[in-house]
């Protein structure tokens, strides 16, 4: 098959969009299909071009025999309101054009978020006469208000109607989390063209890392117990918390560091919050090159996977959950929902009700006075996501809904009726 595949993050991008478009196209490329990405020049989260790249129309290159296509954006950092928006929205003209000047394909993928990245799927699939499959990543709009980011003036009836309109159009819908296909058929769409195609990981990646590099990197020895967070220092991602954390634990528990390891809207904020409270248990990384991130994890005995308090969230599979389990890292979670529910099952981890401090410190405490349940519990993780999170296994799972609808090309789903935007 020729697949085109929309992304606004691909390499050396890290963050879980990024990686997650990355590894399921080598692998479709692997199984001898060729494969084309249409993405932006690499800026995120800070909004400057990495080093390496120019900000210009059109610039073509190859990862490991994926076929890069890089269109102009207008370029914004991860935070805000009007930029970010100008950013992807800017988008979607510049990836229609280059999908349309690339040839005739057999499937179109558009993933999301950013969630015009589908818009623009959506539009070039129409024009070429393409079956095209919408990857729910993020329940978009929703997830405006889920970390605070909602303003008066957002057009939201407008917006949810979009949304509603690109299932109803796409041939399939790949949803990350069981929860996303329950909330999309509760909602009307056909649970027929709903396929649950959740994060995965490369398990030899993860598990690669070198404790001794890393905790020199770190600048932190061994009579050190590191509880780490590795991923977008973000709104939606509640870090204020993990400060709160580090105050607690400071004087009681100092043997105890705290490890942010990442960029993103929140991170020099937290960082000066850090600094003025004086907790110089906790290190901010800023951004670190993917290939060096096992090294950190792998210096680490906890890792953190947190989200702000949201029903929203409850809905939601982490990749960075993934991750730490690939690395044999014992997880304290503060997701609800899904999440924990998957942890749970795991048996790799504690749980704790997001935004609560006590709680995390507590299980914190309780993993820094347990040396063999964090390795019990690590070994567990790995074990698990060996046996039900491959990357490799759900990419060809993934492969057999894009065969699906070329299949169907000729046959494409009748399309649903939309409900006025106004309704």
């Amino acid at each position: 098959m020729r697949i085109l595949f929309l992304s606004h993050y691909f390499p050396p991008e890290v963050n879980a969009p990024a990686v997650r478009t990355f590894e399921h196209c080598r692998e479709w490329v692997k199984a001898g299909h060729d494969v084309h990405v249409i993405t932006c020049v690499p800026s995120h989260p800070a909004g400057v071009v990495f080093r390496g790249y120019r900000s210009r129309w059109y610039q073509r290159e190859e990862h490991e025999g994926i076929v890069v296509h890089r269109v102009w954006t207008w370029l914004a950092a991860n935070k805000g309101i009007l930029k970010r928006t100008l950013n992807f929205v800017s988008f979607v003209p510049s990836a229609v054009w280059r999908a349309m000047a690339l040839g005739s394909f057999d499937v179109i993928v558009g993933t999301s978020p950013q969630f015009f990245c589908a818009v623009a799927a959506w539009i070039a699939a129409s024009a070429k006469g393409t079956p095209w499959i919408f990857e729910l990543r993020d329940l978009w709009p929703e997830s405006i208000a889920a970390v605070g980011a909602k303003r008066r003036y957002m057009p939201m009836g407008l917006l949810e109607w979009l949304e509603l309109h690109l299932y109803r159009r796409a041939c399939a819908v790949t949803c990350l989390s069981q929860s996303f296909v329950r909330n999309l058929a509760g909602r009307g769409i056909a649970p027929s063209k709903l396929s649950y195609v959740p994060n995965g990981v490369q398990t030899t990646f993860w598990a690669a890392g070198s404790r001794t590099r890393g905790r020199s990197a770190l600048g932190i020895d061994e009579r050190s117990f590191v509880v780490s967070y590795v991923g977008t220092v973000g709104m939606a991602h509640d870090l204020g918390t993990v400060l709160e954390v580090a105050k607690r634990l400071r004087h009681e528990r100092s043997d105890v560091r705290f490890v942010i390891v990442g960029d993103g809207a929140e991170r020099q904020m937290l960082s000066d919050r850090a600094a003025a409270e004086g907790l110089s248990n906790v290190t901010f990384t800023g951004l670190v090159p993917r290939e060096r991130i096992p090294d950190y994890l792998a210096a680490s005995d906890i890792s953190l996977v947190t989200l702000k308090r949201s029903d929203l969230f409850k809905t939601v599979l982490p990749s960075k959950m993934f991750e730490a389990m690939a690395a044999a890292r014992p997880v304290v979670l503060a997701v609800e929902g899904e999440a924990k529910q998957v942890l749970d099952r795991a048996a790799a981890g504690l749980a704790v009700a997001p935004g609560d401090p006590k709680a995390m410190a507590d299980a914190v405490i309780r993993l820094a006075g347990d040396h063999e349940l964090c390795h019990i519990m690590g070994l567990a993780g790995r074990q698990f996501v060996d046996r039900e999170f491959s990357r490799a296994v759900w990419a060809d799972r993934y492969l057999d809904v894009l065969e699906q609808a070329s299949r169907n090309r000729s046959a494409a789903p009748v399309p649903q009726p939309d409900a006025s935007p106004m309704a």
